[in-house]
């Protein structure tokens, strides 16, 4: 074998180990479920299905006589050619494909030859399908490419997300929303600007992200998906020429929607591709905020408020041994970046084309699935990491006994409410730049000319009590 300048083979067989990207090497098995759906098979798969069921569709048609009812054997052959369509097939369309060079024309003659155009196929078939023989022309009836292709890109996005990105982040919210009821009591030392701050609860803060993420959550399982059939064009130039009499917007629409798909009526050659940014976006926003939640884990593992559970065997660092790293959240939060950047190009690419159709985005579709690889993978790191957390309530208790000076808040709106003179400015005298400790707040307290009642609510103020609503908004929040 020819091997390059640095002593590898200049070729190598394709596998997890020489896949040129990780999702198809290193993280083959935390992302398999996507193959079948955004790989070049998938692809054609859901080619064929929408060439089937358009071929299905005009037999259904009384106008379109030269496509009659199908027998229940014929029918089921061609139903059969969808749902037994494996590798094997996908391989003999790419083999078509190099003699054609077109990759939608290459599916059609695959089809014709299965249902009886090739000689020696036509002998094989039973004597039931002949009907099939006679109709084989009406593959692809009146479609450009774009009408098959972007109902099989509509159909590997509902089918991705439906069947394997939502049910992975219903997995994601369900763990925090554990954390968020566990740890709701707990109280935590709150940090803004980096800077001890006034009381949180350790749960208080997991709700914070559960309600963002399930918002988010929400409005992509909302997006609506869109599909056309609408020829050249978008005009049905083709349609109306052979079936003048038809009303192939009408039966266009019901094709559309019998494939579980929203139609759009107004188009070009292509689908403009507007939902497919919008889903995309709000794949970013949910990606966004669970970075800020890996972010937040790390610090908090930093702080020393979490221990992770160690695994026998495992190293954290290959000098230091006593290390053990929040590298699930990390990677997480590096595969999230890599998720954005890929679903935010085809978001900002796609909804662009010149005129009436241009070619540029064909082969950014192709990378339809990269931003959800790299999502999935990010969700199914920050789950393992999550897996892993133990609440350290002593270390989190250290810091609160440590932080007297956020009472300082209380206070001075105690006094605010008795018209005690400047609060404020008292409060930031004593405890602004100095040490302060629960004897110096007590007595500070106990000098203030306010109602008894009053005093004795701040006197038994801790920072651990201190806590606000806390406790009953990470208890309220629901998955």
């Amino acid at each position: 074998m020819e091997r390059s300048f640095q002593g590898a083979p200049a070729e190598l067989e394709l596998s997890s180990l020489t896949a040129l990207t990780p999702l198809d090497g290193r993280y083959e098995q935390k992302v398999k479920e996507l193959r079948p759906i955004f790989s070049e098979y998938g692809l054609i798969r859901f080619r064929v299905l929408v060439e089937i069921k358009w071929l299905l569709k005009l037999s259904e048609i009384d106008e379109v006589m030269e496509v009659p009812n199908f027998s229940t054997d014929a029918r089921s052959f061609l139903e059969g050619l969808v749902y037994n369509f494996n590798v094997e097939d996908a391989l003999e369309v790419k083999k078509i494909e190099k003699v054609t060079n077109h990759d939608v024309k290459a599916v059609e003659y695959f089809l014709k030859q299965k249902c009886g155009s090739h000689p020696e196929i036509a002998q094989a078939l039973n004597k039931l399908l002949l009907p099939l023989f006679q109709v084989i022309e009406f593959f692809h009836f009146a479609c450009t490419s774009e009408d098959i292709n972007n109902l099989a890109h509509a159909l590997m996005l509902k089918e991705g997300v439906n069947a394997v990105i939502l049910p992975v982040m219903d997995e994601l919210l369900q763990a925090i929303f554990k954390m968020a009821k566990e740890n709701a009591h707990i109280a935590m030392l709150s940090r803004t600007h980096g800077q001890p701050a006034s009381p949180t609860t350790l749960g208080k803060e997991m709700a914070n992200f559960g309600s963002r993420l399930s918002r988010q959550r929400r409005i992509i399982s909302e997006v609506e998906i869109l599909g056309k059939f609408a020829g050249a064009v978008g005009n049905y130039n083709a349609h109306i020429t052979a079936y003048p009499e038809i009303d192939w917007p009408r039966i266009a629409e019901e094709f559309v929607r019998s494939l579980g798909i929203s139609f759009n009526p107004y188009v070009t050659q292509i689908e403009p591709h507007d939902y497919i940014a919008e889903l995309y976006h709000s794949v970013i926003r949910f990606n966004n905020v669970l970075m800020d939640f890996d972010r937040d884990i790390w610090s908090y593992v930093s702080l020393g408020y979490f221990k992770q559970v160690t695994k026998a065997g495992e190293i954290g660092s290959s000098t230091m041994p006593h290390k053990v790293n929040p590298i699930d959240f990390e990677n997480s939060e590096g595969n999230l970046g890599l998720a954005n950047q890929a679903l935010d190009h085809l978001s900002m690419k796609l909804p662009i084309s010149r005129m009436q159709r241009d070619l540029t985005d064909s082969t950014v579709l192709r990378n339809m699935g990269v931003g959800f690889g790299y999502s999935l993978l990010a969700y199914r790191n920050a789950l393992q990491g999550i897996r892993k957390l133990q609440v350290n309530e002593a270390r989190l208790n250290e810091d609160l006994e440590q932080t007297w000076e956020v009472l300082a808040e209380p206070i001075q709106t105690v006094m605010r409410r008795y018209a005690v003179p400047e609060p404020y400015e008292k409060l930031k005298e004593l405890t602004r730049g100095k040490s302060v400790t629960k004897e110096s707040i007590r007595k500070f307290i106990e000098g203030l000319e306010i109602p008894e009642d009053a005093k004795s609510i701040l006197l038994k103020l801790t920072p651990q009590s201190y806590i606000g609503a806390a406790e009953g908004l990470a208890k309220a929040a629901d998955s």
